[in-house]
């Protein structure tokens, strides 16, 4: 495996997407990790397009450089499986109810007993010391209970709306990443193992707060919470002559060179509601509007010559389906097309992040499910007379040979 995770063995118990994220990224990264599912299951293999049952699209990007292993963490021998894959693990991640998983006597003081050095990451909903810790979580009800869909509604004049992206599953993801890299860093020095929260809602409500916390930020308050830059009504997408384009001035040099752009040379000087960026900021939707109102005089493509060389930020408004074909990521690789073993021809994603030593690369496509429970059962010690018992039992599962020639 390539990566600076190389060595490190993740035990996943994650299922749907924030977890899934994570550990893709940490699989990536160079760790094996080892996707433990219910004989169902993540119920995202189900969510298409595909090609093949259980293996749609969201699951495809957000499951690779991963090993699946099926366990019925309810049955005893399917509990004992996961505690003695556990002995040669360094991580467990989950994003299961705490109290859901000590119920399955898989607590953090359960696989400490088994391997004290472990370092045990639940991914919850809430901070389990407050009166939320219970409730279930989706991306959804965190986007809502974090106000975005409020911040949205205010900035457009229009109902609340959720983003149309996992931002809370992907960004509390990221957080789990890093968590997880920290944890094994300490350990490296200290030889602690130890138990990590990454609460969802805790998380976004930081992500929000750090933009518009705003007057609220002091004590007695200053005025009132949100960031106005953010909320301006006029701040999305230009609309052009032809189409829409994307502009961000915000340094004094480049309000300069757009009104100069515009034939109002002075202007910004001259006029105090926009002389600095506190003004500018007091009066945003005046200014934000008089830009729109400039950019709809001209096409897309005049406009992203001219900022372009008025050194003012710009990019086009992509679609998904223009995304894909961006120039950019043609030049750099990052999208490409790979074969899939079982999936055929599969367009992929790479890794965004640039290394000057050995680039990590994603090092296996998205399993079947259970494509790896033999060969895992075996790394732990199993037997084959073991192994086939709790296949037989339902215990753990794996493709059969007719399912494997039908797919390929």
């Amino acid at each position: 495996m390539n990566g600076p995770l190389n060595g490190v063995r993740i035990l996943d118990l994650t299922s749907v997407l924030v977890g899934p994220y994570a550990t893709q990224i940490l699989g990536d990264l160079g760790a094996d990790v080892l996707k433990v599912e219910s004989p169902a299951g993540d119920n995202v293999r189900g969510i298409g397009p595909m090609r093949h049952p259980g293996m749609g699209a969201i699951f495809l990007h957000a499951n690779r450089s991963k090993r699946s292993i099926v366990l019925d963490l309810k049955a005893p021998d399917g509990r004992q499986a996961l505690l003695d894959l556990a002995r040669g693990a360094d991580v467990l991640i989950h994003n299961v109810r705490p109290r859901a998983m000590a119920r399955l006597g898989l607590s953090y003081d359960d696989l400490a007993a088994v391997n004290p050095s472990i370092i045990y990451a639940a991914v919850t909903g809430f901070g389990q010391d407050g009166p939320y810790a219970e409730k279930p979580a989706y991306d959804d009800l965190i986007q809502g209970a974090a106000a975005i869909p409020t911040l949205i509604a205010d900035s457009s004049g229009g109902d609340p709306r959720y983003v149309p992206a996992t931002m809370a599953d992907r960004t509390v993801g990221l957080h789990a990443v890093y968590a997880v890299a920290a944890a094994l860093f300490h350990r490296e020095r200290t030889g602690e193992g130890q138990e990590i929260e990454i609460p969802m809602f805790e998380a976004m409500t930081e992500f929000v707060l750090g933009d518009h916390m705003g007057g609220m930020t002091f004590e007695p308050p200053l005025g009132p919470t949100g960031y106005p830059r953010l909320l301006a009504r006029h701040r999305r997408p230009y609309r052009t002559s032809d189409g829409h384009i994307c502009v961000v001035i915000y340094n004094d040099k480049q309000w300069r060179n757009f009104f100069t752009l515009i034939g109002r040379e002075g202007e910004l000087d001259s006029d105090p509601r926009f002389a600095d960026i506190g003004s500018r900021t007091r009066h945003i939707n005046e200014l934000y509007g008089l830009v729109a109102d400039a950019i709809a005089t001209r096409s897309t493509a005049d406009w992203l010559a001219d900022l372009t060389k008025a050194d003012i930020p710009v990019m086009p408004l992509h679609t998904p389906d223009s995304l894909i074909d961006d120039g950019h990521h043609a030049a750099t690789g990052f999208l490409r097309t790979v074969e899939h073993p079982h999936e055929g021809t599969v367009r992929s994603i790479g890794v965004p992040t640039r290394w000057s030593g050995r680039r990590p690369e994603p090092v296996r496509p998205a399993p079947r499910l259970g494509e790896h429970s033999v060969e895992l059962l075996r790394e732990a010690g199993y037997d084959e007379e073991r192994i086939a018992d709790l296949l037989a039992r339902g215990i753990t599962r794996s493709p059969t040979p007719a399912a494997t020639a039908a797919e390929g």
